[in-house]
């Protein structure tokens, strides 16, 4: 075991001068680096030992403190620092500070290069690192064989927390938790300072925005301060990555004792082996999944019609065969999905928005009057609600309802983006589903038809549009129309009045002409005046039965059709 001490009994590097922090005279050096780059204190393990120019820090007194402070927080060695380069003596600040610190400064005559000096001391030290692997690879095996044995990710955790002696925290790429243990000497417990919910996000988003997310940035371990009522807790972060693949990042919780050289080769082979995991984890979630839709599809189609079968896998799959169920789906159109020239890149980023859509209606299920499945295929959502067969049916206001609620709370995290929801009928047999899920899309369908831009349908809201676009040709809807406020239509493209609009508004309003003047914000003698052309126009009264039920159903012709209507239809 090589210490500070002993660096001043080699003889061929003669002349090193210890000039403050003797306190740590006796710290261990487990390898040699040179530091001349300020942003390099990422990389650095406990017990290094650094070399220096002094060029990055000659003429900044802020800078060699801070340098100082980072070193001995990460618990390296000392600081050696090459003389008569750029320093003659080293500033008094910079030796008091390393007094305070316990951290040893030496001086290193000028004769010598750094290199050669990195040379020496790893020779010296060589017998200990043949210490160092035997026991490296005695942990690699037992690791290798927790994999084969299956124990996975918590016993792996386990493993290494007990042989660090630290809490340890395992997180997915998107920072959720994974699985954590606990380590019995831990005086600030993980429970008090973080949200220890599988699948939730465990720290708060200013740590974690100061984490590099491309693994180019990040090859090995970090520190980072996490900070909570005026306490600092020291981390170390290391990616779970294979190649240039993220599947999660490996915290350390450093409350027991400062990190080995030992232990900094021990979490690198932990968060391999749980790479491994996870990868395999993946693979069996994407055979799950794959499974999971081939059944919602085949359900959402009407392509399963054995109530055996449908039965068993409802059950596999989280539904109750014997609920009733109605079916929403959320259509999602997004402006910023357009920058995106790449298909691949634009088709992984709509994923990411539409699950992090599936994790909100999750995260509010409580709204709904009923158990949700939640679920994504492209840029459509789908829920299924299911209630027992003893409660009342969900009626088509609190269906609606839901919706709007839903909207409300999407549309908030959701820049530049359209949202349209459909909601089917509620059916009481499970088998009858894809009528819910037909429904749905034939109202998102009709929304679409009618150029909205966002909202909200119930497909009782479509009823009369869907009968007639689905029974009847457009020429014969057309026809119609023309026959039976054609004469509308033309004054108001001639003369540019909105008599149909206004017609429209009267019957919403089941003919009250108060109530249509209130809703249009006119004078009730202005409306009156408009509803009296338009009788004069028509030559009808609007009192007969059978005429006002042909001028209605115009009326839905005129929205089925609106854009595709000619001035010389006749």
């Amino acid at each position: 075991m090589l210490r500070v001490k002993d660096l001043f009994e080699i003889k061929a590097i003669d002349g090193l001068k210890i000039v403050a922090g003797e306190k740590g005279i006796n710290n261990e050096i487990s390898l040699v680096n040179i530091i001349e780059n300020p942003e390099a204190f990422d990389w650095l393990s406990p017990n290094e030992l650094l070399l220096s120019t002094g060029y990055i820090f000659k003429d900044d007194t802020e800078l060699q403190i801070r340098i100082l402070n980072e070193l001995s927080q990460i618990n390296c060695a000392g600081l050696i620092v090459k003389m008569k380069r750029y320093f003659e003596t080293l500033p008094q600040a910079m030796i008091d500070h390393a007094d305070k610190l316990g951290l040893p400064l030496i001086e290193l005559p000028f004769e010598y290069t750094l290199s050669r000096v990195i040379s020496i001391i790893n020779e010296k030290a060589s017998g200990r690192y043949d210490l160092l692997n035997r026991k490296t690879l005695d942990m690699h095996n037992l690791f290798f064989r927790i994999t084969l044995e299956g124990g996975g990710i918590e016993k792996i955790s386990s493993m290494l927390s007990e042989t660090i002696n630290n809490p340890i925290i395992l997180v997915d790429n998107d920072w959720k938790l994974l699985h954590y243990t606990e380590h019995v000497d831990n005086k600030i417990p993980l429970a008090y300072c973080l949200d220890l919910v599988k699948n939730r996000s465990v720290f708060k988003n200013e740590f974690i925005e100061t984490i590099p997310h491309n693994i180019s940035e990040m090859k090995k371990s970090i520190n980072r301060m996490y900070r909570l009522e005026g306490m600092e807790i020291k981390c170390r972060i290391l990616p779970v990555a294979v190649s240039n693949n993220i599947y999660g990042y490996l915290v350390v919780w450093q409350t027991v004792r400062e990190l080995s050289e030992f232990d900094f080769i021990i979490l690198e082979q932990a968060s391999t082996n749980m790479a491994l995991e996870r990868i395999k984890a993946k693979e069996i979630e994407e055979v799950k999944l794959k499974i999971r839709e081939d059944f919602f599809d085949d359900l959402l189609t009407g392509k399963i019609t054995s109530s055996e079968t449908i039965q068993t896998l409802s059950e596999l799959h989280g539904l109750n065969s014997s609920y009733k169920y109605y079916c929403i789906v959320i259509d999602i159109q997004s402006k910023e999905l357009d920058k995106y020239i790449d298909f691949i890149a634009r088709k992984v980023q709509l994923e990411i928005r539409t699950r992090k859509c599936v994790d909100l209606i999750y995260d509010h299920s409580n709204l709904a009057n009923g158990e949700i499945t939640c679920f994504y295929r492209n840029n459509r959502i789908i829920i299924l609600i299911g209630q027992n067969e003893h409660r009342p049916p969900i009626t088509v206001v609190e269906a609606k309802l839901y919706g709007s609620k839903i909207y409300d709370i999407l549309k908030k995290q959701l820049n530049d983006t359209i949202l349209l929801i459909g909601i089917g009928r509620q059916y009481e047999k499970i088998h009858s589903l894809h009528k819910s899920f037909s429904e749905a899309n034939e109202s998102l369908r009709l929304m679409q038809k009618f150029d909205e831009r966002g909202g909200i349908s119930h497909f009782e809201d479509h009823s009369v549009y869907y009968f007639l676009d689905s029974n009847i040709k457009d020429l014969e809807l057309e026809d119609f129309f023309m026959k039976h406020l054609g004469k509308i239509y033309e004054h108001d493209q001639l003369h540019g009045t909105g008599y149909l609009y206004t017609l429209e508004n009267y019957f919403s309003n089941n003919l009250n002409t108060s109530e249509t003047a209130k809703a249009m914000f006119l004078h009730r003698n202005t409306l009156i005046y408009r509803i009296e052309k338009i009788k004069e126009i028509l030559n009808t009264d609007l009192k007969n039965s059978e005429e006002l039920l042909q001028i209605q159903l115009s009326l839905k012709i005129f929205r089925l059709l609106n854009k595709n209507l000619r001035l010389d239809s006749k």
